[in-house]
């Protein structure tokens, strides 16, 4: 049986980033540099909710006065990035001046001290967003930089919070200024990876065709077998693992719109982004 013939799940994280009706998220900030300020707006004015990780708070607020600055110095602090929903975790890392700007009108957001150590405030911010909006999609600002530790863990919640083989509890992005990332299920999955007909309307960096070429394809937790389509070095039937073979820096064809994916096992799928100076 073909891939097209087997049942499939499809993703449009690009109907998603462009604020499609049906596709709303909700937005959780990590304590990552934002280095992307265009991608970042875009996905802050559409997020269902935002929540920010303890010290994505710190970001938040560094981002709203180097942005304002830039633009005119004389304007406001609390003109930009001032909606955040939530900032939740145990708060070791939230700075007094960012609590302050956070507390104080117009922001009035609300504060949430978790002490629990034996979770992160990744954790605490997922947890809160399922418990608060139950089933949405979840974007996570600041993807998978930082510590090699951090990002570890932080592909440990794709696979922690994603136990449901239909996603009931919703999908979950990891998006960077670089990259996108996100957990394929056993089974076949159709990735739209361009959107020749997307209605873009008032974004600055979202597009219908946002992406570069490269693709990873990951077994973190255990090994697989994986059947592509439109790539450019498309396997059949292949083993993959860590400490084998590998599908890492393949290529998305130029006259692919959906990538297709069949695994016997989770997989992590992460595609580059294409930068404000040209493709990567």
């Amino acid at each position: 049986m073909g891939l097209e013939e087997k049942e499939y799940t499809e993703w449009h994280p690009i109907r998603q980033f462009l604020g499609y009706p049906g596709w709303s998220f909700a937005l959780i900030v990590l304590n990552q540099p934002i280095t992307d300020e265009d991608l970042f707006k875009d996905l802050w004015g559409i997020a269902k909710t935002r929540v920010a990780a303890d010290g994505g708070a710190n970001r938040i607020f560094h981002l709203n006065r180097t942005s304002l600055a830039k633009r005119d110095p004389t304007a406001s602090a609390a003109s930009n990035y001032t909606n955040l929903d939530t900032i939740i975790g145990d708060l070791d890392s939230l700075t007094d001046e960012t609590r302050t700007f956070f507390i104080s009108s117009p922001a009035k957001t609300n504060i949430i001290h978790d002490p629990d150590q034996y979770s992160t405030d990744f954790t605490k911010a997922v947890r809160h967003v399922h418990k608060t909006i139950s089933g949405t999609d979840i974007v996570c600002m600041g993807g998978l930089g930082g510590r090699v530790d951090q990002g570890l863990s932080q592909l440990h919640h794709l696979y922690l919070f994603q136990t449901s083989p239909t996603y009931a509890d919703g999908k979950m992005f990891f998006l960077s200024g670089e990259s996108l990332s996100f957990l394929l299920k056993s089974g076949v999955h159709r990735i739209h990876v361009r959107e020749p007909n997307a209605k873009v309307g008032n974004f600055t960096r979202m597009s219908g065709d946002p992406f570069a070429k490269y693709v990873g394809i990951i077994p973190v937790k255990e090994p697989s077998v994986i059947t592509t389509k439109g790539l450019e070095w498309d396997v059949q039937d292949w083993p993959t693992e860590f400490g084998g073979q590998m599908s890492t820096s393949n290529h998305v064809l130029p006259d692919t719109n959906v990538v297709e994916v069949e695994t016997t096992k989770d997989v992590i799928f992460t595609i580059a982004l294409k930068q404000v100076a040209g493709e990567n």
